[in-house]
């Protein structure tokens, strides 16, 4: 299977610039995997509905399983410091830096904007001189690996400095809005450099009501980094390699899967995010455990799902790893077959549009 079996032409207008005025006003196209077979009859499988509508869909005894990750304002600018050898510490060009994944306390790797620039051995200089780094690595396509000096309050510094990444598809400088906007109203765990942003659309009020009908609601933990950021290089799926991205499974959340595998209830996951973390755990063990790792698992068609019965998730991109995830889950032929029809219909595309349920 060939990387560009998963290619669909989207119009740029449908690109989704700016968030709804009203997070739960997204439309949610359902597609049913059950109905219709074959090129005539997957209309069948479509409906148009609104995310409002979710909680109708959902059955009790359901468990609804979230991703409680929080971004961080990862867009810094930075000024070069020269390379440790120079004597001078004038500094030069301005140059942006992503943080992708912290590696430890003080590390983090990076992507960097002009990276052919920065060489590793340079220094970079944060504002007015609040954080400092050293490039100690090199990557490719702009990787570098960044140790920061010591400071007191290292995220509150970055909170203060940095920008919300939003991605490069979305043309315009984020706002102050966007650091609300581009992001769920339960993230908690701090770390990602992306939104998991099926999760954009929910408020208190459809969480509770989706509660009333007696569905269970966890979190896991998974922190969107580097891998995002970067299109598939590869022709053939079966040579596509994600970045391994950090997770973790609470003992509240690991006892709930069991108890739903074990009464047979099904498991809803909220984004591919969610998807990955599970469907990872699930091939560690028999049972969940509560743990913190790292997962690079990739999820393309043939791919056998273990946990997951139900997706909640938005539209992805053309050629992406994640459309490929949703086409192993539905059948990529019947989800091409409904992004074609989300065009048709103008859909809002990507992380700030519509969504899809998929059951």
């Amino acid at each position: 299977m060939l990387v560009s079996d998963f290619d669909f032409d989207l119009p740029e207008e449908l690109i989704a610039q700016e968030p709804s005025a009203d997070r739960a006003g997204s439309r949610m196209l359902m597609l049913n995997r059950g109905t219709g077979s074959g090129r005539g009859a997957w209309q069948e499988s479509f409906q148009d509905r609104a995310f409002r509508d979710l909680p109708s869909m959902l059955r009790a005894g359901d468990l609804l399983v979230l991703n409680d990750s929080r971004v961080i304002p990862a867009r810094l600018f930075a000024h070069r410091g020269g390379l440790h050898t120079q004597a001078s510490h004038k500094t030069t060009g301005r140059v942006q830096v992503l943080l992708a994944e912290q590696l430890s306390e003080w590390e983090w790797k990076a992507l960097v904007r002009p990276g052919r620039k920065v060489l590793t051995g340079e220094k970079l200089v944060f504002g007015d001189g609040e954080l400092r780094a050293s490039v100690i690595a090199h990557g490719e396509f702009g990787e570098r690996t960044l140790r920061f000096a010591p400071v007191p309050d290292f995220f509150g510094t970055v909170d203060r400095l940095g920008h919300m990444p939003l991605p490069p598809y979305i043309h315009r400088e984020d706002r102050a809005g966007d650091r609300e906007r581009y992001q769920t109203v339960y993230a908690r765990e701090r770390g990602s450099v992306a939104a998991p942003t099926a999760g954009l659309h929910f408020t208190p009020e459809v969480l509770d009501a989706i509660r009333e009908r007696g569905v269970k609601i966890t979190s896991v933990t998974l922190h969107v980094g580097l891998g995002t950021f970067q299109p598939v290089r590869v022709e053939r799926v079966e040579d596509v390699r994600l970045h391994a991205e950090r997770y973790t499974i609470s003992a509240e959340t690991a006892a709930e899967l069991n108890a739903a595998r074990r009464e047979g209830r099904r498991v809803v996951a909220a984004g591919t995010t969610t998807v990955r973390t599970l469907e990872h755990c699930a091939r560690e063990g028999a049972e969940f455990v509560a743990h913190s790792g790292s997962t690079s698992i990739f999820i393309a068609p043939g791919f056998e799902f273990r946990v997951v019965g139900a997706l909640l998730t938005n539209f992805h991109l053309p050629q992406s790893s994640l459309l490929m995830l949703v086409s192993a889950f539905a059948g990529r032929e019947r989800v091409l077959a409904a992004y074609r029809h989300a065009v048709e219909a103008r859909y809002r595309f990507f992380s700030y549009g519509d969504c899809m349920f998929i059951e």
